[in-house]
């Protein structure tokens, strides 16, 4: 198993209302951008059903220089419906949905922290501050 100390949030930088599946974001991670499988390990859907990405005995492919020890989630969203403005899109469902999922995965992962893709990136993803949110968790 591997020693995981960070729960990186991600959001899909997708336009508010519009659900995709993990099957549609592993098209784009594999056939645009080359890689061998989706980045994420858990999508949170737009209704806050769960979907698995990549098994998460396997290292990430979401934040550059911290997928060796850390789990993706990625919830649908984060775009206005323009795509023009970042935004915090996350519905009811998908908020209690991350929290039950940080609460699984901390119980495996005890010390493990949470934080948004943007305290390791320039980008505003996940469209909300993940790290100051979930602190408590």
């Amino acid at each position: 198993m591997r020693d995981i100390d960070k729960i990186i949030i991600h959001c899909s930088a997708t336009p508010k209302g519009k659900n995709f599946s993990a099957e549609t974001i592993r098209k784009w991670h594999v056939e645009e951008r080359g890689w061998s499988d989706i980045g994420y390990h858990y999508i949170v859907s737009i209704d806050g059903s769960l979907e698995y990405g990549r098994p998460v005995g396997l290292l990430g492919a979401h934040t550059r220089g911290h997928n060796r020890n850390s789990i993706g989630i990625c919830y649908i969203g984060g775009m206005d419906v323009d795509m023009k403005e970042w935004e915090d899109t996350r519905t009811d469902e998908q908020k209690e949905s991350i929290i039950d999922l940080i609460k699984i995965i901390k119980k495996f992962h005890p010390g493990a922290k949470v934080f948004g893709h943007r305290d390791f990136s320039t980008k505003s993803c996940p469209s909300f501050d993940a790290k100051k949110e979930y602190e408590k968790i």
